[in-house]
């Protein structure tokens, strides 16, 4: 891969290794060192890639493999994460921003198959073959996520209109 051609896929691709890292680890500077880490793979990658969907796909692969192995790495496994207040860009319309927290708040399997799924604008045989899974599993992981999701953001709703009554003495 030329200097050139490397620079273009880090510039197209950049965001996207750290959102897919993001919604697998739920950690800025974990995904930054994903970000990193697929980048840096690309660049001493030796293959010739058949098209723009092979470097995409190929790029999908490795942040979603490093995620993972970030995620049974020792260090993660064994230590307790801090109270970190999110950093994250909060979308400007309410509802946007009430379903990406509700996505956040799902379990990993199903927050990155949404993830890939809903905004990368992956087929579910796409999103299957990023996440190492079978087609029927990632048709699973998403009906159970959206059923989570409409079942957290119904209580949700519930809650935010449910207007104590006032007790008559």
């Amino acid at each position: 891969m030329t200097d050139e051609a490397f620079a273009q896929a880090a510039r197209t691709y950049g965001d996207t290794i750290y959102r897919v890292a993001y919604h697998a680890l739920d950690n800025p500077q974990d995904a930054e060192d994903v970000m990193q880490t697929v980048l840096l793979r690309l660049y001493e990658c030796k293959k010739d890639f058949e098209s723009e969907e092979h470097i995409k796909h190929w790029i999908l692969r490795v942040a979603v493999n490093e995620s993972r192995r970030l995620l049974r790495s020792f260090w993660r496994r064994t230590s307790v994460p801090m109270e970190e207040w999110r950093e994250t860009a909060v979308p400007e319309d309410p509802a946007k921003a009430e379903v990406l927290e509700a996505v956040m708040a799902l379990e990993p399997k199903y927050r990155l198959a949404v993830y890939l799924y809903y905004y990368e604008g992956l087929s579910v045989a796409e999103t299957a073959a990023a996440m190492r899974a079978n087609v029927s599993t990632v048709q699973t992981w998403l009906l159970r996520a959206r059923g989570r999701l409409r079942q957290a953001l119904t209580e949700e709703k519930e809650e935010s209109v449910y207007v104590r009554p006032e007790t008559v003495p």
